[in-house]
């Protein structure tokens, strides 16, 4: 039977990049909402959770083995099974009594495959898509990954709240509604087993030893260290989300908190419609609205305003701390500010680190601008915990409006072309 290398990109696209979005969120985000529920201290919950972000990190490390060893193909598939088995890992390890140790090991590996998975599907998209359909569907790709970030952010903590209250056992709700899940990605491996093409151009570079790839890879990485204004750059990058990095690790633990603990007492099902589904709307609208202005005036005359649309939002977070209010409808309308501002403020971030990267091996370049983006996520959200329970929830909200300085201060040693991003670039 030959097989097809090419396919309508309509049946391929969409569930690739879904099911691209699904593991960073369960890793990222839902992670942190399940521990919270099963009684880990904010402290232990920021710390290894933090580290999951690892894979992220070091991902352009072993990209030229994804690049260059078997095809594409076999990795996003491979990958794809692997996140089910990480999935069904996590679901056995649950009703454990040591379950934490476990659990993070299989989420560990779950970061590990969604952070290979997204080097071969991004690869893989060039591979199988002309030029054309490239620019078409990138917004398409984009479109559905944020649909993963909303059913993973949303249904999914809202399903885990509704088996609480059926199970009456939130170890047993979280195994199941983490068993559903990695059926689904049984389901996602073998649809795309199927229906992902074989283009031509998807196969392992036989030209090429190893030796010489890491040896093109070494000149790469240096060559990024010797740009004109890395090292500003770099602290920018680090920096500018310092008061993020920790609040995103505590927002969830502050609304599911009880009243008691300086928390807001929100339900799992609460969280799932307040953080995940309005929240992820109001990010998903701020970053259409943040491309849109970019693309009109240029990345250099936006920059101001969303450094502070980025930061400044996140008072919402020290009004709630204080007031502690337990009225669903002023805490939703908190965070679609909080939210809002941090997508229509996240697009500079974006946008700076294509412009860093821009020029000879581009690609590579804004691949190691990732990894340090993480890493300034990573190494904040590790300590984030201790300080909350250090000081408290008030206290530690106004520690991460401190945080946001750094990222002000910044801001004024970059150097942009002012034409950057518009149109006529």
């Amino acid at each position: 039977m030959k097989k097809a290398t090419t396919r309508n990109a309509w049946a391929w696209i969409p569930s690739l990049y879904f099911a691209e979005g699904l593991p960073y969120v369960f890793v990222m985000t839902v992670s942190v909402i399940m521990y919270k529920r099963l009684d880990i201290s904010n402290t232990d919950i920021a710390l290894y959770t933090s580290w999951l972000y690892l894979p992220w990190v070091i991902k352009p490390i072993w990209s030229p083995i994804v690049d260059n060893l078997r095809t594409k193909r076999f990795w996003i598939i491979s990958m794809q099974i692997l996140v089910g088995g990480a999935l069904a890992g996590v679901a056995f390890t649950l009703p454990m009594s040591n379950f934490l140790q476990y659990s993070l090991a299989f989420l560990w590996l779950m970061a590990f495959s969604s952070a290979t998975h997204d080097i071969a599907a991004d690869g893989f998209y060039m591979l199988g898509l002309s030029k054309h359909d490239q620019a078409f569907f990138v917004g398409i790709r984009n479109t559905f990954y944020r649909f993963a970030m909303l059913a993973g952010q949303g249904p999914l903590v809202i399903l885990a709240g509704h088996m609480e209250t059926i199970a009456n056992n939130t170890s047993w709700a979280w195994s199941i509604t983490f068993f559903i899940f990695a059926a689904l990605f049984a389901a996602f491996s073998l649809y795309h087993l199927f229906i992902l093409p074989y283009p031509k151009t998807d196969q392992k570079r036989g030209d090429k030893s190893m030796q010489e790839i890491m040896a093109d890879f070494g000149e790469t990485f240096v060559s990024f260290f010797k740009k004109e204004g890395i090292w500003t750059g770099l602290t920018f990058i680090l920096v500018f989300r310092l008061g993020e990095a920790q609040l995103a690790k505590l927002a969830s633990p502050f609304l599911l908190d009880d009243a008691s603990a300086g928390g807001l007492g929100l339900t799992t099902s609460n969280i799932g419609f307040v953080y995940g589904t309005a929240g992820i709307i109001a990010l998903t609208l701020g970053g259409i609205l943040g491309g849109i202005a970019v693309s009109k005036h240029g990345i250099k005359k936006w920059l101001w305003p969303m450094v502070i649309a980025m930061n400044l939002p996140n008072l919402v977070y020290v009004f709630l701390a204080f007031v502690q209010t337990q009225q669903l409808g002023i805490i939703t309308a908190s965070v679609v500010i909080e939210q809002f501002g941090y997508g229509f403020g996240f697009t500079a971030y974006m946008l700076y680190m294509i412009y860093l990267s821009d020029g000879e091996h581009k690609t590579a370049h804004y691949a190691l601008c990732t990894g340090f983006m993480a890493l300034g996520m990573m190494l904040p959200g590790m300590i984030s915990g201790w300080i909350q329970d250090m000081i408290g929830y008030q206290y530690f909200f106004i520690w991460v409006m401190l945080c946001t300085i750094p990222g002000f201060v910044i801001v004024n040693f970059l150097k942009i072309d002012p034409n950057f991003g518009t149109k006529e670039k």
